[in-house]
C-alpha cells in the first residue's frame, strides 16, 4: 500500500506474502479423535469439530534426537544461502526446522535491506510510488534452493505414501497369519511366541494410509483377541500381561487428566492425540477393569475435546468480528473517490485517509483463512488503484510544473534585464505587468519554488530601491527649482515697480527663464504659480504689453478675446493633455488592484503609485480650470 507517501503513503508484495504466510502458519491443525476399540468401549468424538475429521496419527517409529538449533545470529545473506545449500544435501525429513529458520532469517535481512534502499531512494527526492527494489542474486539463489527442497519434499511424500501402502499390505498379511494360527487350536500353544512376534511386527510395520489406519487396527485387535480366546493360555502369564497393560493405561489416564491444567488448548489437544495413539498400542487389561479404565480415560478426553471445541467457537466468533471490521474498511476505502482531486494538497489529504485505513487494518486480527485472503485482496486492490491514480496525477502534473518553472525563469530574466533601467515610468509599468503575469502562472516543483521566487523579488526590490533613491534626488532638484522661481518672482516684482524703459523686455526674459525652470514640489506648485501669474498680468497691464502675451498665460478678458485663434489652439492642446492624463489615471488605478505591500518593494511601489495618482488628479483639475477659462473667454 501507497503516501503519500503519501506512503506510504501502499503495502508491497513482500509484506502481503508475509501476512498470508503468517496467517497460514498460525492456523492450528485440527484433529478429531477417532473411535477405536482397545478391548474396551470405543473413544467417541462427542463434539463436532470446525474442520473435517482426520484419522489420528498411528504410532510412529522413535525419532532420532533433534539436532541442535542453528545459530543464525550475525549471518550474512551469502552465509544463509550457503547454509540452505548445505541443508538441501541432507535428508529431507531432517531439515524442515532448519529450512524455516534460514528462510526467516534471510528475508528479515532482505526486508531491512529493501527498507534502507527505499529510504535512500526517497532521500534523493524521488517519489515513493516510483520505488522498485533492486534484484538480489542471493534471493534468487535462495528461491532456487527452496524449489529444489520443495521438489524433494514432494518426492519424499510420494515415497512415504507408497511405503504406507506397503505397510498396509504387510499388516494385512500379519493379521491373516494370526487368524490362521487361531484357526489351528491343536497347535496354538506352540504358536504363542510366534504370535507375540507377529504383534511386534505389526507395531514395527510403520504408518499406513490414514483412511485405513483405524480399520486395520480394529482387524488386528479382533485377530489378537480371537487368538487369546482360543489360546486359553496360562492364567499367570495372562494376568502378568494384563497387569503390565493396566499400569501403562493408568499412566495414560493421569497424563490425560493433567492436560486439563494446560493453558495452551491447541497443544493440549495435540498431546491428547498422542495419548490416544499410545492407548491403542497397549494390549488389553483384565476384563472386569476395562469399562472403568476406559470411562476414566474417555472422561479426561471429553474435557479436553470440549475446551477445544469452545476454543474454536470463540475463535470463529472473533474471526467473524474481524471479517466484518475488515469488510467495513474495504467499503470505506472503496467509497473514496479521486474524481475531484485536482491539487497536491487534495491528494495528500486523501492519502492520509488511505494510510489511516491501512493502520486500522493492521490493528485487526485474522479472519478465517479463506475470508481473510479474499478481504486482503479486496483491500489491497483498492489501495493499489488509488496509488496508481496518484502516480498518474503526479506524472501529468510534472510537465505542467516544468512549464510553469520555465515561464517564471523567463520572468526572472526579464526582470533582471530591466532592474537597472532609469526610464522610471516605462520600467515601472513593465514591472507591474510582470508581477501581474507572475500571479497568473501556476505552481512549480517545490524544491525550485523558493529559489525562483527569491530571484524574481530580488530583481523587483533592486529596481524600486534605485527608483526610491532617484525620487529623493528629484525632490532635491524640485526644491532648487522652487528657489529659482522665487528669484524670478522677486526680480519680476522689482522690474514692475521700477518701470524702466527696457522693463517690457526684462519681463519677457523673466518669462522665458520661468519656462526653463523645471518642476517644483507639488504642494508649492499652485501657490508659486499664482504669484507668478498675478505679476505677469500686472506687468502686461502696467507696461502696456497687450497683444504680446505668450500662449497659455492668463490675462484680461479683452486681451484673451484679441488672441482668439491662439486660445482655440491652446484649448485643443489642453484637451488632448486632459484626455491623456485621464487615461494615465485609469491605468494607475487599475494597476493598484494588483499590488500588495507584503514586501519592501511592494510597499515602495504602492506609495509611489499613490503619489502619482494624486498628482494626476491635481493636474486634471488644473487642466479643467484652464479649459473653462478659455471657454469663458
Amino acid at each position: 500500500m501507497m503516501e503519500p507517501r503519501e506512503q506510504s503513503e501502499s503495502m508491497n508484495n513482500l509484506e502481503k506474502d508475509q501476512i498470508l504466510n503468517t496467517e497460514a502458519q498460525n492456523e492450528p491443525q485440527e484433529v478429531v479423535n477417532e473411535e477405536v476399540k482397545v478391548e474396551e468401549p470405543v473413544a467417541a468424538a462427542t463434539e463436532e469439530k470446525p474442520e473435517p475429521a482426520q484419522e489420528p496419527e498411528p504410532a510412529q517409529e522413535p525419532k532420532a534426537q533433534a539436532a541442535p538449533k542453528l545459530d543464525l545470529a550475525g549471518k550474512s545473506k551469502e552465509e544463509l544461502v550457503d547454509l540452505m545449500r548445505e541443508a538441501a544435501t541432507r535428508p529431507i525429513e531432517e531439515v524442515k526446522d532448519d529450512v524455516q529458520a534460514i528462510k526467516a532469517a534471510f528475508f528479515a535481512l532482505r526486508r531491512e535491506e529493501v527498507a534502507k534502499e527505499k529510504e535512500a531512494f526517497l532521500a534523493n527526492g524521488n517519489e515513493e510510488s516510483d520505488f522498485t527494489p533492486k534484484e538480489d542474486s542471493c534471493e534468487s539463489d535462495l528461491k532456487e534452493l527452496l524449489n529444489v527442497l520443495k521438489e524433494r519434499r514432494t518426492e519424499y511424500n510420494a515415497a512415504q505414501e507408497a511405503n504406507r501402502e506397503a505397510n498396509l499390505e504387510k499388516k494385512r498379511q500379519i493379521i491373516a497369519l494370526i487368524n490362521e494360527i487361531a484357526n489351528d487350536p491343536d497347535n496354538i500353544n506352540r504358536q504363542f511366541n510366534r504370535v507375540k512376534q507377529l504383534q511386534q511386527d505389526f507395531k514395527d510395520a510403520g504408518e499406513v494410509p490414514a483412511t485405513a489406519d483405524t480399520e486395520i487396527w480394529k482387524e488386528f485387535q479382533r485377530a489378537t483377541e480371537r487368538f487369546y480366546d482360543v489360546l486359553k493360555m496360562n492364567k499367570e502369564l495372562r494376568d502378568y500381561d494384563f497387569k503390565k497393560n493396566l499400569e501403562l493405561k493408568q499412566q495414560l489416564c493421569e497424563e490425560a487428566e493433567a492436560l486439563d491444567d494446560e493453558t495452551d488448548i491447541v497443544a493440549a489437544f495435540r498431546k491428547l492425540q498422542e495419548l490416544h495413539n499410545n492407548w491403542r498400542e497397549i494390549g488389553p487389561v483384565a476384563k472386569e477393569l476395562r469399562e472403568e479404565l476406559w470411562a476414566r480415560f474417555k472422561a479426561a478426553s471429553s474435557a479436553i475435546n470440549k475446551k477445544y471445541q469452545t476454543f474454536f467457537e470463540d475463535r470463529k466468533s472473533k474471526e467473524k468480528e474481524n471479517a466484518d471490521a475488515k469488510t467495513e474498511l474495504c467499503e470505506k476505502i472503496e467509497q473514496i473517490s479521486t474524481d475531484n482531486l485536482k491539487t497536491y494538497a487534495q491528494w495528500d489529504e486523501v492519502t492520509k485517509q488511505i494510510i489511516a485505513l491501512q493502520e486500522d487494518w493492521k490493528k485487526l486480527g485474522y479472519a478465517s483463512r479463506k475470508a481473510n485472503a479474499a478481504l486482503f485482496a479486496r483491500f489491497r486492490k483498492s489501495c493499489d488503484e488509488f496509488f496508481a491514480k496518484k502516480a498518474d496525477f503526479y506524472k501529468s502534473m510534472k510537465e505542467e510544473l516544468t512549464s510553469n518553472l520555465a515561464k517564471k525563469i523567463d520572468l526572472c530574466e526579464r526582470a533582471e534585464a530591466l532592474m537597472d533601467s532609469t526610464d522610471w515610468k516605462e520600467a515601472t509599468d513593465k514591472f507591474v505587468e510582470m508581477q501581474k503575469e507572475w500571479k497568473t502562472i501556476g505552481p512549480v516543483i517545490k524544491k525550485y519554488s523558493d529559489n525562483v521566487w527569491k530571484r524574481f523579488i530580488a530583481a523587483c526590490d533592486h529596481f524600486f530601491e534605485q527608483k526610491k533613491k532617484q525620487n529623493v534626488n528629484v525632490h532635491a532638484v524640485e526644491h532648487e527649482n522652487l528657489k529659482a522661481k522665487k528669484e524670478v518672482i522677486a526680480t519680476l516684482k522689482a522690474t514692475i515697480e521700477e518701470a524702466a524703459d527696457d522693463a517690457a523686455q526684462t519681463v519677457r526674459d523673466l518669462m522665458d527663464r520661468w519656462q526653463e525652470i523645471g518642476h517644483v514640489p507639488f504642494k508649492e506648485k499652485d501657490k508659486i504659480y499664482a504669484q507668478y501669474r498675478e505679476l505677469v498680468d500686472k506687468a502686461f497691464d502696467t507696461l502696456n504689453m497687450r497683444g504680446s502675451r505668450p500662449r497659455g498665460e492668463g490675462g484680461s478678458r479683452g486681451q484673451r478675446q484679441s488672441g482668439g485663434d491662439r486660445n482655440l489652439s491652446e484649448r485643443d492642446r489642453l484637451v488632448r493633455t486632459y484626455e491623456q492624463r485621464l487615461s494615465e489615471l485609469k491605468t494607475f488605478e487599475n494597476n493598484m488592484g494588483f499590488l500588495t505591500a507584503n514586501t519592501k518593494s511592494g510597499n515602495s511601489l504602492v506609495q509611489e503609485m499613490e503619489r502619482r495618482i494624486a498628482r494626476l488628479k491635481e493636474e486634471i483639475a488644473e487642466l479643467e480650470q484652464r479649459i473653462k477659462e478659455i471657454d469663458n473667454a
